[in-house]
């Protein structure tokens, strides 16, 4: 086989891998794996703050496919104390301190930001609704599956960082949903053109040290 068909072969190969770790292919959880990860949520900082019975209903539902979770933060406009230190600290740095360490573990489990965005004003278009709280941020999340949800909401390193999400802020709700419609790239299209593009040049500096 010639070089040149080598570096092509590799970057197939490379988007493979990715694919096999991006896309989820264990299916829908288990009822077994729902009562396991709803005993381990009920030990959790985060569990007085969800409602299980909706959390459950969530599991039992599963699909095995990804979802975004919708999230609206208001932040603490005073500041707040530190977890650990008691010192007082923004509420923003605090969760910026929390986001470092979610986003890692979420990566590690092939979830990531899809939009991460600051409030520029008020409601423009809202009835029979409560009155703007006074959001500060909203993100939108991407999971790989529930199972990694749960490993994520259960996960030690996720877990030390929660209390760095509870001190900075007021109010929150969050909320699964799934796309069906969506005019970004996304991953899957973004690392296979990165990878072609990558061959590319590869194949073409191969082919001018060849002449």
């Amino acid at each position: 086989m010639s070089a040149g068909l080598w570096i092509w072969l590799a970057a197939a190969l490379a988007y493979l891998a990715f694919r096999l770790w991006y896309d989820g292919w264990r299916g829908p959880l288990t009822p077994q794996e729902t009562a396991h990860f709803m005993r381990l949520m009920e030990g959790t900082p985060g569990a007085e703050h969800t409602d299980m019975g909706t959390m459950r209903a969530f599991l039992e539902a599963d699909d095995g496919k990804e979802f975004v979770m919708c999230n609206l933060v208001r932040l603490h406009q005073e500041p707040v104390a530190h977890p650990e230190t008691g010192a007082p600290v923004s509420a923003r740095s605090m969760l910026q301190a929390y986001v470092a360490q979610f986003v890692k573990v979420l990566f590690l489990h092939g979830g990531h930001p899809v939009v991460a965005a600051r409030k520029v004003g008020g409601y423009v278009d809202a009835w029979a609704c409560e009155p703007d709280p006074g959001w500060t941020v909203s993100g939108l999340m991407r999971y790989r599956s529930r199972r990694d949800m749960m490993r994520l909401a259960t996960h030690p390193r996720f877990l030390a960082a929660y209390p760095f999400k509870l001190v900075a802020t007021a109010q929150t709700f969050s909320f699964p949903t799934q796309v069906v419609v969506a005019f970004n790239l996304g991953p899957r299209v973004s690392v296979f053109l990165l990878l072609a593009l990558a061959a590319a040049l590869a194949h073409l500096a191969r082919l001018v040290m060849i002449a």
